[in-house]
């Protein structure tokens, strides 16, 4: 889940110091690579250059945040061992967490609080703190995902759907729908008997189409696998999945997902005739 949202980067601005230019940077063309095997084989030499930089300043919030992404992303996307993508996704979250410490200690309260003190604490937090807010969020979901068979993993998805739900409700297009694209996922998660609300999914599906422009062709690949097939409509499913593979992958900010996306997309439909 988590890991599959990769579209958005580091925002740097014309006072960006050389560090948080070359972070932006390396960003930028790790989304915008084309072969996902070129990212799999150099990305680790990336975590540990994130890993070398927040040593070298532990309380920097912005490497803190980019590590916690990094290390997230390429865990959803590249781990290749449950083992290995749970150490990984707990690194990642153990920076989102320093990096809510290293904000401000009323971010810090957000740490282990429970669903009541998040709900009573998020409101305080305004679109200045969304960078953060959305990094804490986006690392939980992803220890969480590869945690599925740990009910007490799983028992705090309400909590980080509140976090993520207050980023959508700051800024309903943050991360050009990446927001969003969560927001569905986390609402499919469960079948409709067990407390999942798959219209709401839907709903968020197509928000997350829509701020992209089409572009996130890993919204629609999710959209097919955990919608479409939930709900047994084949029809959206197939039509979903056709319209990833048809489309141009190369699209500044989308490329890697994109064409991780359409390899995603010819599995699903080659399985299509089993599953449904």
């Amino acid at each position: 889940m988590a890991g599959l949202v990769l579209a958005g980067s580091l925002l740097v601005g014309s006072c960006a110091s050389p560090t948080e230019t070359l972070m932006a940077r390396l960003t930028e063309a790790v989304l915008d690579q084309d072969d996902p095997k070129t990212v799999a084989q150099g990305a680790p030499a990336y975590l540990l250059l994130i890993d070398g930089l927040i040593n070298d300043d532990p309380e920097d919030v912005g490497r803190l945040l980019a590590g916690a992404r990094l290390y997230t992303a390429y865990s959803g996307a590249f781990a290749d061992a449950p083992d290995r993508a749970q150490r990984l996704t707990a690194r990642a979250r153990g920076y989102a967490e320093r990096a809510l410490c290293a904000y401000g200690e009323q971010t810090c309260k957000l740490r282990g609080a429970s669903f009541d003190a998040l709900a009573q604490l998020l409101p305080q937090f305004g679109r200045d703190d969304l960078p953060l807010l959305y990094g804490y969020a986006s690392a939980w979901a992803g220890w969480i995902q590869v945690r599925s068979g740990d009910w007490k993993a799983i028992a705090e998805l309400p909590k980080v759907k509140l976090a993520i739900e207050r980023v959508a409700a700051l800024d309903p297009g943050y991360d050009k729908g990446g927001a969003q694209l969560y927001l569905g996922v986390l609402e499919s998660l469960l079948p409709a008997v067990a407390g999942g609300q798959p219209e709401k999914a839907r709903k968020h599906f197509e928000q997350a189409l829509m701020l992209s422009n089409n572009h996130n062709l890993m919204a629609k690949v999710l959209y097919a696998e955990r919608y479409a097939r939930a709900q047994f409509d084949r029809e959206l499913h197939d039509r979903l999945l056709r319209e990833v593979l048809a489309a141009n992958p190369r699209v500044s900010g989308f490329t890697l997902s994109n064409v991780m996306a359409q390899e995603r997309a010819r599995q699903l439909l080659a399985s299509g005739e089993q599953y449904f």
